[in-house]
């Protein structure tokens, strides 16, 4: 399995990367025979992550905590924990590192057959301190240019793995690896028979985009998606869209568009039933927040989990909150999500109980133990 990088250039490239994909005999791309059916398969590159053991700089560091990061392993991690069946399509270095990120993805219970090892590029790498990264002190330091994620192509992927769930989640981040990643999501995104119901969360991570081009890109790969989940900050920042309402006339193709609105809440258009669609806002639960890292991804995974439930867009949204406000309360990326007849209890709260519930850290586990302590009204 030899390959080379991804050309250089182009309107969103990570121009540290090779020139060219060398797509070998032996890695080709599957043709799907064998490969069993899964609820979920998501795409993308996801990193070994290190934490530093205490707040402060980056610099100030005595040492870091291991942990794994991705916004794509991130959702398959937390299906598979809320009971789904998941599968992640990836590119990893025959390094160590990238050895824990299989085992540990494969230990949530995902599928990681998909994965590929790529003997001339690395695992990618990021360090991020404790703080929250909302805020001005927040350091993020990224080791991911020319990594074996960003080595993905069509033709080393195609379209039978990924096609290979009922639902398949992509990212704006996969976007913005490489030329060859770029085309392999507009590929699969592409209107085609046998393709699933796709999901697309923008994040937009303009720091990724060196070459510009972002916003046009993000668009144009949002609009050919059926499911797209967008925060309103990053609406306003790569588009210049302010509202929800703006953000779903720039978004008329998908069948459900979700606009995350942070701690107010969220809201969904959808017309899966035809017609002009519904418009439903749910506010968020209040939350004792330890870290705001992995939430998005948290809440696109417990709005999935609803949908191939067949849930009703008030629920998808309320499961969505609940799966955010797990990973909210925890430290990392990932998060014990709630067990699904406590979600689901929750989820069919009246308006008023809804709107009192507070959700601090540990109440996913709490719950597990028959505590309800979790839902406080004050």
């Amino acid at each position: 399995m030899t390959t080379g990088g991804p050309r250089k250039g182009g309107d969103g490239a990570d121009d540290a990367t090779d020139d060219v994909v060398d797509e070998g005999a032996d890695d080709v791309a599957d043709d799907g025979a064998g490969i069993d059916p899964v609820d979920v398969v998501t795409l993308g590159e996801s990193m070994v992550a290190f934490l530093p053991s205490r707040p402060g700089r980056l610099a100030d560091a005595p040492s870091f905590e291991r942990s794994i990061g991705g916004a794509e392993s991130n959702v398959a991690c937390t299906l598979a924990a809320a009971g789904h069946t998941a599968r992640w399509v990836s590119r990893v270095g025959t390094d160590g590192f990238g050895d824990h990120l299989v085992e540990a993805i494969g230990a949530y219970g995902v599928d990681v057959t998909a994965v590929r090892r790529d003997p001339d590029r690395p695992t990618g790498l990021y360090f991020r301190t404790a703080g929250d990264r909302a805020t001005d002190a927040h350091e993020v330091v990224y080791h991911r240019a020319g990594s074996a994620a960003s080595a993905m192509s069509v033709g080393t992927v195609g379209e039978a793995v990924p096609y290979s769930g009922r639902v398949l989640h992509l990212t704006g981040i996969t976007a913005a690896l490489s030329p060859t990643c770029r085309d392999l999501v507009r590929h699969l995104l592409a209107p085609r028979p046998g393709r699933p119901l796709v999901s697309f969360d923008v994040n937009h991570r303009p720091p990724l985009w060196r070459g510009g081009g972002d916003a046009r890109v993000l668009l144009e790969l949002a609009r050919g998606a059926d499911i797209v989940f967008v925060g309103a900050d990053e609406a306003r920042a790569a588009w210049g869209l302010h509202g929800a309402h703006a953000i779903r006339d720039a978004l008329p193709e998908p069948r459900t568009v979700v606009v995350k609105q942070g701690a107010d809440g969220a809201t969904a258009y959808d017309r899966s039933t035809g017609g002009a669609g519904t418009v439903t806002f749910v506010p968020a639960p209040r939350v004792d927040v330890v870290a705001h890292v992995g939430a998005g991804d948290a809440f696109a995974a417990g709005f999935l989990s609803a949908t191939l439930r067949g849930l009703p867009l008030r629920d998808r949204l309320r499961h969505g909150h609940l799966m955010a406000a797990a990973a909210l309360t925890v430290p990392g990326d990932l998060a014990v999500p709630p067990a699904r007849d406590h979600a689901d209890r929750l989820a069919a709260l009246d308006e008023a109980a809804w709107g009192r519930l507070r959700l601090g850290p540990g109440w996913t586990t709490r719950a597990a133990a028959g505590d309800d302590e979790e839902v406080r009204t004050p």
